[in-house]
């Protein structure tokens, strides 16, 4: 009997589960958390998600109306009821196809902005990656002119150091040509 523990101190019964201590929520926030931490206790458990709500769809007009009212003489007291009901169904219904029509309205006026306001931001994005790309190319301009003007530099330089380099060996092998005979002769 040790091994099972007991639910609610009763002997004899093995209890699955131990008591929980009865919490009663003072504030709605605490009522949402004590609701989270029992959904939370099994999560592998699927939570309960409620269906939403229809939206209230008044009673269709009937096709044949048989009982027709109107202000003839005869009519009981009773038929005032009858009249009144039928009154206040109707009002509700041209009441709930106005307010359809609005929320249609507003819907069409609300999707033509979410469509506008695209189209501008669409604009705005080309207008500002054509200033991108054209900021872009000057920068490769600027950088393939330097790199040219650069190399120009460079081959100006190398063309003067070679031609100072040709004058310098020319030089030199016209001074060799002098001394080799005086080497080869033995002076020095």
């Amino acid at each position: 009997m040790a091994a099972h523990t007991q639910k609610n101190n009763k002997p004899g019964k093995p209890g699955g589960k131990e008591a929980q201590p009865l919490i009663i929520a003072k504030t709605p926030a605490e009522e949402q958390r004590l609701k989270l931490e029992r959904l939370m206790r099994n999560p592998d458990k699927p939570a309960p998600i409620p269906e939403r709500p229809k939206d209230w769809n008044p009673r269709a007009p009937p096709e044949f109306v048989r009982d027709v009212m109107g202000s003839s003489a005869g009519a009981g007291s009773g038929e005032f009821h009858v009249y009144r009901h039928l009154r206040r169904r109707e009002y509700q219904r041209q009441d709930f196809l106005d307010k359809m029509a609005d929320k249609q309205n507003e819907d069409l006026t609300y999707l033509d902005k979410v469509e506008q306001n695209r189209r501008d931001a669409d604009e705005r994005t080309a207008k500002r990656r054509k200033k991108r790309e054209k900021l872009k190319q000057k920068k490769q301009q600027a950088k393939k002119a330097k790199m040219e003007a650069k190399n120009d530099k460079e081959d100006d330089d190398k063309s003067s150091e070679s031609s100072d380099e040709k004058e310098d060996e020319e030089e030199r092998e016209a001074d060799d040509d002098a001394e080799a005979p005086s080497f080869i002769m033995g002076r020095k």
